[in-house]
């Protein structure tokens, strides 16, 4: 199919707060459902408007890795006709890519694909990890699919409750004074209200590395090649959201299956420390759990001012996405990306 041809003064009226088109060369990209993604803000791209971004994405000071490119095909429309309308539009075959052929793939889009990943065997791991802006369909039963998709308010709406609730518990508990931890069988010392801050931290650091540990070592497994059964078990914990980043659907985790986790966490806990000390413990992790699914929802759709906190880990995060998988694997921070040596190179957007 011949590409669509877009006069300058076509580009020109694109340039608005509804809409905003981009140029690479003479390709002229739609860019306006990408503009809250963009790791370095929604700013610098409107900034942009109707100019070409072949530099820009070249770098310094961020050269664009190759699924930046691949993605940024997504939102092809057509070619910058500068002439009177009447020539044919010379295109480079080998930078075209139609929609056609950028939807090409090995798994049918139209079909459930939790039951056809497992078959990709050792393409799984690229092909997973090259990600397109568009909605997963993992089962075709309808109340199954629809139990894997979960609205960001729904976490705290089922556990901040719960928080709140073991938080003015152990609080209160600590508060009457007659608390005492064993610290051998036959001494034990009173315990504070003022030590509920520092348990509740606690818990929230020790969240911190539970995020990390898990992210990396279990969302970041490489599924055996010839299994078909940990490569669709993979897909569905953490796969789908890397082929498909910003399904809004399946940025935070499902109450069900992240109780799973809840109950662990606070069974370990409760096994090796004092009741009430464990219970401090346990809803500090609780909170950082909360909070840790709500920066990363905003993360990907959010749109944090420049030179703030959460500008950095958003661009952070996206890079993880697109280029740096087996690095990046701290969310809420990148504390523990440090001593495990997996933080990504200190790049400017």
């Amino acid at each position: 199919l011949s590409p669509r041809r877009l006069t300058p003064k076509e580009v020109a009226r694109h340039c608005t707060p509804g809409s905003c088109w981009v140029l690479l060369g003479t390709r002229v990209y739609d860019v306006t459902a990408f503009l809250r993604m963009h790791p370095g803000g929604e700013a610098l791209i409107r900034s942009r408007a109707g100019k070409d971004l072949s530099g820009a994405m070249e770098g310094p000071p961020h050269r664009h890795s190759e699924n930046a490119r691949r993605w940024m095909e997504q939102y092809y429309i057509g070619e910058l006709d500068r002439g009177t309308g009447t020539e044919e539009v010379q295109v480079n075959p080998e930078t075209q890519t139609s929609a056609f052929l950028y939807f090409q793939d090995l798994v049918d889009w139209r079909k459930p694909l939790a039951w056809q990943v497992g078959h990709l065997g050792e393409k799984y791991d690229a092909w997973v990890h090259q990600p397109v802006d568009r909605p997963i369909r993992l089962f075709g039963n309808p109340f199954l699919e629809a139990s894997t998709k979960t609205s960001w308010y729904w976490v705290p709406v089922v556990w901040f409750p719960i928080v709140f609730y073991f938080s003015w518990y152990c609080y209160t508990t600590l508060a009457q004074g007659s608390t005492r931890v064993a610290v051998t069988s036959d001494f034990s010392v009173p315990v504070h209200k003022s030590v509920f801050p520092v348990l509740f931290l606690l818990g929230w650091f020790l969240w911190s590395f539970l995020e990390y540990c898990i992210h990396r070592f279990v969302f970041h497994m490489k599924p055996p090649a010839h299994n078909y059964y940990l490569i669709t078990l993979h897909f569905l914990l953490h796969g789908q959201h890397h082929k498909s980043p910003f399904d809004g659907s399946r940025l935070v985790f499902p109450p069900g299956l992240a109780s799973i986790v809840v109950v662990l966490f606070y069974l370990v806990l409760h096994s090796v420390l004092p009741d009430i000390v464990g219970l401090s413990v346990f809803v500090g992790g609780l909170c950082g759990y909360v909070v840790y699914d709500m920066i990363h929802y905003y993360l990907h759709y959010g749109s944090p001012k420049r030179g703030t906190y959460l500008y950095g880990l958003k661009a952070y995060h996206v890079k993880h996405h697109f280029e740096h998988q087996k690095s990046g694997f701290g969310i809420t921070t990148t504390f523990w990306d440090h001593p495990f040596n997996t933080v990504i190179p200190d790049e400017k957007f």
